[in-house]
């Protein structure tokens, strides 16, 4: 294990690679509009620009893990941040949609390896101790992007052509890179592990086909016969994919991590805190918009309080998850962000941005006491010869979480919107608030521009409803399953499989 203050200094290199994963998942956005003018991009192609990166990485998550396990985390997270910084450079200086899409795959590619063996790492080089803590910087330094994302990007769009987003990246990941260089220690799992074909085949074609399917979903709306048919299938293929690892004589995942409640439960409340956050991520900066009429860098602002209650947050839970145990913190931390999107959701248009920077902040010190604490007893179930596919599968969960969350909270928003508009209201007045508000500027009716924003802010109102409902079912499976403490993970070269945890 490395020196203490070389740990230190070694996460500040893995905190500085997932703000980049971070900033990219984000900055796209406020992008879309420019590229579908300077490159002649359909809504299809647009489309594709978030969704190669969605797929690829859901794609190569698991693989990634066993192959950092397998062949060294250093080395794969060093190639990995190479990919990275070049598929940006691809991305900046594409001159047609097929040369970005295929460089936004290419991105999703590196980060489906950095994203978990960055987690790797952490329960490698740092003590069960300093894990909590550790966790809390990997934690923030994943939601900055955030709220950096619409800034940065907004700052760079009006003073530099669209390709400036992109390489943003490149410093990011050029520290990064000379820091896990210099800091991060090599590690790996048992380097005689057979590489699983099958279970490889089966996790990809299912992870791949369920995420398309809930994009295809969200896109088309749940009765789409082709959305259903996909995630059918997605799931019929994971079924045989958890039946496979049961009779593989050395598989992809070691389903007897789920044994281990720590493991289980911190995974999937993990999974509930991020579908959750989605309803106010996926909310607001559309609100701002419509409502409060800001552009991307005003968005990102008032995204700020977001940060400052996580920040604040996560720095108090691992004191008291110490003393108290992780169930009670993060059923807390669920708890307060049920009754934060709850407050959110009596919103109304005429409601001013202090009432939303206090509901906002309370959100993200709830995601704050519950995010680090999860994950803390997730990650402290693994041992350092599975660290890198259990985080893979921890990724993976929460990557398909996300997805699921903006197809179901997209369509409660989407449907709410719609049911609120005139029924006369044309297509792009019922595509979107931002093509309403538009269409209500171009003929000047203030009557038109009242109803889609009241009908916008009623979506809202209605996504952060079933956001909160959520996030009180999972404050109470914290308080039911999860267990108060991570157990001590087995060590190196004990082979018998994790134990069951004791009800505590």
């Amino acid at each position: 294990m490395p020196a203490i203050k070389s740990r230190w200094w070694a996460l500040i290199a893995l905190a500085l690679a997932t703000l980049a994963i971070g900033l990219d998942a984000t900055v796209l956005s406020v992008a879309l509009p420019t590229l579908a003018r300077d490159l002649d991009a359909s809504t299809g192609d647009l489309q594709w620009f978030t969704n190669a990166y969605l797929l690829v990485m859901a794609a190569a998550l698991l693989p990634a893990g066993m192959l950092g396990d397998r062949f060294g985390r250093k080395r794969m997270l060093l190639g990995a941040l190479v990919l990275f910084g070049v598929a940006s450079l691809t991305c900046a200086y594409a001159t047609s949609t097929g040369q970005l899409i295929a460089a936004r795959a290419l991105l999703g590619l590196g980060a489906a390896v950095l994203t978990p063996l960055t987690a790797a790492v952490l329960t490698v080089i740092f003590t069960p101790e300093e894990r909590p803590r550790a966790l809390t910087i990997w934690v923030t330094a994943n939601a900055l992007g955030i709220p950096l994302g619409p800034l940065v990007g907004g700052w760079l769009l009006d003073n530099f052509w669209w390709g400036s987003v992109f390489l943003i990246n490149l410093p990011l990941v050029a520290v990064a890179l000379l820091a896990v260089g210099a800091l991060v220690p090599e590690s790996r799992g048992d380097e005689r592990r057979r590489f699983d074909l099958t279970g490889v085949v089966l996790s990809t074609v299912g992870l791949v086909a369920l995420t398309y399917g809930v994009i295809e979903a969200g896109e088309r709306g749940w009765g789409d016969a082709r959305a259903l048919v996909t995630m059918v299938a997605g799931a019929v293929v994971l079924v045989a994919f958890a039946a496979w690892q049961r009779r593989a004589r050395e598989p992809l995942v070691d389903l007897d991590l789920f044994r281990s409640r720590g493991f289980t439960w911190g995974a999937i409340l993990a999974t509930v805190a991020t579908f959750t956050m989605f309803g106010l991520l996926f909310t607001l900066p559309q609100f701002f918009g419509a409502v409060y009429g800001t552009d991307a860098f005003g968005t990102g602002l008032r995204l700020l309080p977001v940060i400052g209650g996580l920040m604040v947050g996560a720095r108090v839970a691992g004191r008291l998850a110490e003393r108290i145990g992780a169930k009670v913190v993060v059923a807390a931390g669920l708890a307060l962000m049920a009754a934060a999107l709850g407050f959110g959701a009596t919103t109304s248009v005429d409601t001013g941005y202090g009432y939303v920077a206090a509901w906002v902040c309370a959100a993200g010190l709830g995601l704050g006491f519950a995010m680090p604490p999860a994950m803390n007893a997730a990650l402290g179930a693994l041992d350092t010869r599975r660290s890198g596919v259990g985080s893979g599968l921890i990724q993976a969960m929460r990557q398909v979480g996300s997805a699921i969350g903006v197809a179901v909270l997209g369509t409660v928003l989407n449907a709410a919107y719609r049911d609120g508009l005139p029924a006369d209201a044309t297509d792009a007045v019922r595509n979107s608030a931002s093509g309403g508000v538009e269409v209500a500027g171009q003929l000047g009716s203030t009557q038109l521009l009242d109803s889609v924003r009241t009908a916008f802010v009623q979506g809202m109102d209605s996504t952060l409803a079933l956001s909160a409902v959520l996030a009180a079912a999972g404050a109470v499976l914290a308080l039911v399953f999860l267990p108060a403490r991570p157990p001590d993970p087995p060590q190196e070269d004990e082979a018998a499989p994790l134990p069951a945890e004791s009800t505590v």
